[in-house]
């Protein structure tokens, strides 16, 4: 961005913004990802409930919609369609029947190793080293902690 158009209060050309490259990163990586994806028979959502629950079984829907961010009733009619595709199950607590638990079906658990691609199909499209993309990776997180105030970040 020029001095001259940050001294005057214009904002900068679209091209500096970085949510516009982050956003347009976003979109280019999902439609990476969508062909692997449908050979699969998930969605990306689909994709990064599996994620969590693959690092870790037997998550609420409320730690789930808070690891992604959403809310939870954003997140159920997801769910309802991992179920029905036989991949989750989903299950009152039987200490708290006001929760629901997600776990993984056999189903589900046995995709993890034929989702392995995704990530091999990015780094290979990406032409980076599996360091610079991690790299890349732990700079986006600090940036996201940081405009959150997330623990870690400055926050603001």
């Amino acid at each position: 961005m020029s001095e001259d158009t940050q001294q005057a209060g214009f904002p900068p050309p679209l091209h500096d913004h970085i949510c516009r490259t982050v956003y347009w990163l976003n979109l280019t990586i999902q439609r990476i990802h969508k062909a692997m994806l449908d050979d699969l028979g998930i969605t990306y959502p689909q994709y990064l409930v599996l994620n969590l629950l693959w690092e870790q079984a037997g998550q609420t829907v409320s730690e789930l919609a808070r690891k992604l961010e959403l809310e939870p009733s954003t997140l159920t009619p997801l769910l309802k369609r991992l179920e029905a595709g036989g991949l989750v199950r989903r299950e009152r607590d039987r200490k708290d029947e006001r929760k629901v638990l997600i776990t993984l079906s056999d189903k589900g658990r046995s995709l993890r190793g034929a989702a392995g691609c995704v990530s091999s199909n990015l780094l290979e499209k990406s032409g980076m080293s599996a360091e610079e993309l991690n790299a890349l990776n732990a700079d986006l997180h600090e940036l996201h902690d940081r405009l959150t105030g997330a623990p870690g970040g400055s926050g603001s």
